[in-house]
């Protein structure tokens, strides 16, 4: 037998946050405990929903990079930002309501204003027409998401029904974040850049040609895609290519590839 024990989520993200550079550390470490654990209990059951200790990790390093790039705002604002960019990309639409609701109750009387992405929201809007598409609201806020998701994670996933729009959705950021670094658009993340998708479809092939794998018979190791396309766009970095590279794994998701994935 093993004994295993609850990490102490309050502990963790007070530390946390003090070792970020906040000051108020303790009264918010409450405040993200008790929000996990009522966004847990309150919003709906999806596959997708993660309130465990990652999903913390992530949301505490977020909010570290905004308190280093804007010292001086108030600490509630930066926590709360960090905890609305990180999960209401992936919530349903009916769970927003039931989240913002538990963040007013927990900071009453806190606005917390929106970015404004308007330079972004245009070259989304001219990649949308370039690509002979209608410009809904609904999907440009989606494909904005996608980015703010990029800010604070360097691996991410697109999740929806067959036909939604996630390939689209990626298509069209790419588009619009190489239009802007066309025109000369500079923002201080330095995301606005030229790039280059590399896709494959993890499903076509098996688990051995994506990430190689050991021959038996020889005792050699063969490179599978991914660690080729790995090795192809870091020696791109070095040859001095300043263009943004996205592995993009298109296709249904298993067990099989994405926990090697993990690994």
């Amino acid at each position: 037998p093993v004994a295993m024990m609850v990490p102490d989520y309050r502990l963790i993200a007070e530390i946390m946050l003090f070792a970020e550079g906040f000051v108020n550390a303790l009264p918010l470490s409450n405040k993200m405990q008790q929000l996990y654990a009522l966004a847990s209990e309150q919003l709906s059951k999806q596959d997708h929903y993660d309130f465990g200790m990652r999903a913390v990790k992530s949301v505490l390093v977020a909010a570290g990079q905004l308190k280093r790039k804007e010292p001086e705002t108030v600490e509630d604002l930066l926590l709360i930002r960090a905890m609305r960019d990180s999960n209401v990309p992936k919530f349903l639409v009916n769970d927003l309501p039931l989240f913002a609701g538990i963040l007013s109750d927990l900071f009453p009387g806190i606005e917390v204003p929106y970015v404004d992405y308007g330079v972004l929201k245009t070259a989304i809007e001219d990649t949308l027409v370039s690509l002979e598409l209608q410009k809904k609201e609904s999907f440009i806020s989606k494909v904005i998401q996608v980015h703010e998701t990029q800010l604070v994670r360097h691996g991410m996933m697109v999740v929806g029904e067959a036909g939604s729009g996630k390939s689209t959705n990626v298509q069209v950021l790419a588009g619009a974040l190489t239009l802007l670094c066309a025109n000369g658009v500079v923002d201080r993340d330095g995301f606005y850049k030229t790039v280059d998708r590399l896709i494959l479809n993890p499903k076509s092939i098996t688990a051995g040609e994506l990430y190689g794998e050991f021959n038996e018979m020889t005792n050699e190791w063969k490179d599978g895609i991914v660690p080729k396309l790995v090795r192809n766009v870091c020696q791109a970095q070095v040859d001095g290519s300043d263009n943004r590279k996205w592995i993009v794994f298109d296709g249904p998701v298993d067990a099989i590839w994405i926990e090697n994935m993990n690994t």
